[in-house]
């Protein structure tokens, strides 16, 4: 089997993998990194098929570009190609506004759905005597990891959480001879799930009753159900706002990709969502808004935090990881913003809360332990040497550069 990463192995973002194994050809994940201007993987070989784990743009967002290129026929879930759909709609916009040039066409958006073929967790697919299982990363509802059966048992994990989400059950480990594994928090540890969603309740709770508002931004994907869901029994007032409100009926048209989809449609019925301007105005006046961008870097939420970012008795409350030469960590490391392209201090309340969907170190470390690898791939991490130095005395690390092909 030989391995080749087109995209990040060492840092996170743009992944992409080439492998041969057994006469197959293979492409998973094809993404790019939503910076300025965006980062691109290397140009994808002509493969037999390929897999798309899940829809964020770092993993999905050059399939466009590949299919109408190259007609390569993919396996993905249907909640993944929907997502996907809506997020290389909105990087087309991003990519005309910001007057980057375009990685592929409206047309090709629009005529991608015919190279997808639709697959299940339950479901297995044979690729000329190699067996391909599909087992859910826990990362967000749709997501999945490869498991191929062939002379020796593989796993490649896409993004995972081997955690319990309000959204979905944690990953299981499964047994292989060679393990593909995402590390992108190898090095650093989560607090404990149910002190952070206590610690931000307490926050949001202190900010209402001191007669405050609280800004959540949110990644559309994910988080912003999460946190609906997280408030759903708080008795608040809370408005939604930005592309989390489409994605959130994606999830539901897709239930049985769900841990509860009672508990999310219960979310969705305590919150107001958000639907023209004039929501707009009423909106901030309520003591809750869950909002995109989840890194504020674009979305509504920059016009929320102009009209409140001077009262300190308001609250911007982040729930994600902010990458480095983002708003958000200008926002998190030096308490300004840059709104309309102009820097402005900010006066309210700025919180951080970690309600990552990836595995922390110790998460990882179990993982491998119970998956039983001869070989352990690291990829999608800037810290992947912090995990073979704990354990290289038990299995064979191997850590590629961008471009470096391995055979096993």
């Amino acid at each position: 089997m030989k391995l080749n990463f087109l995209g990040e192995a060492t840092e996170v973002g743009s992944l992409s993998l080439y492998m041969e194994n057994m006469g197959n050809r293979l492409l998973f994940d094809y993404g790019f990194t939503p910076s300025s201007p965006p980062k691109l993987p290397a140009r994808a070989p002509p493969v037999d098929r390929a897999f798309l784990s899940h829809a964020h743009v770092d993993h999905a967002g050059m399939f466009p570009q590949l299919c109408s290129r190259t007609g390569t026929p993919v396996f993905s879930t249907k909640p993944t190609l929907d997502i996907a759909q809506m997020l290389w709609r909105d990087s087309y916009k991003i990519n005309r506004i910001e007057g980057y040039p375009q990685l592929f066409t409206y047309g090709d958006i629009q005529d991608i759905s015919r190279y997808f073929d639709i697959v299940s967790y339950d479901q297995v697919n044979d690729l000329n005597g190699l067996e391909i299982h599909y087992h859910s990363a826990g990362h967000i509802p749709g997501s999945f990891m490869v498991e191929l059966q062939g002379e020796r048992r593989s796993l490649f994990t896409g993004d995972m959480n081997t955690r319990d989400s309000h959204l979905v059950k944690g990953a299981k480990p499964v047994e292989c001879d060679n393990l593909i594994m995402e590390a992108t928090y190898a090095g650093r540890e989560h607090e404990p799930r149910k002190e952070q969603e206590a610690a931000f309740l307490d926050k949001v709770n202190e900010v209402v009753e001191r007669g405050g508002k609280a800004i959540i931004p949110a990644f559309a994907v994910g988080r912003t159900q999460e946190v609906m869901m997280i408030l759903k029994d708080q008795g608040l007032d809370v408005w939604v706002d930005g592309m989390g409100k489409a994605i959130t009926q994606i999830f539901l048209q897709h239930g049985e990709y769900l841990r509860s989809k009672r508990d999310l449609e219960t979310a969705l019925r305590n919150v107001s969502l958000i639907k023209n301007p004039s929501d707009r105005k009423k909106a901030i006046n309520a003591e809750v808004i869950i909002t995109t961008s989840g890194m504020m870097e674009g979305g509504p939420v920059l016009g929320y935090v102009q009209q409140i970012k001077d009262d300190p008795l308001n609250a911007i409350l982040l729930t994600g990881y902010q990458v480095e030469d983002t708003n958000g960590r200008l926002l998190l490391d030096e308490g300004r913003l840059k709104i309309a392209g102009v820097e402005q201090n900010i006066g309210c309340e700025i919180g951080f809360f970690d309600f990552s969907a990836h595995s922390g170190h110790s998460e990882l470390v179990e993982f491998i332990h119970a998956c039983g690898p001869e070989n352990v791939i690291l990829f999608h991490s800037d810290d992947r040497e912090s995990l073979a130095k704990e354990l290289d005395d038990q299995y064979n690390f191997i850590l590629l550069d961008h471009g470096e092909t391995v055979d096993i």
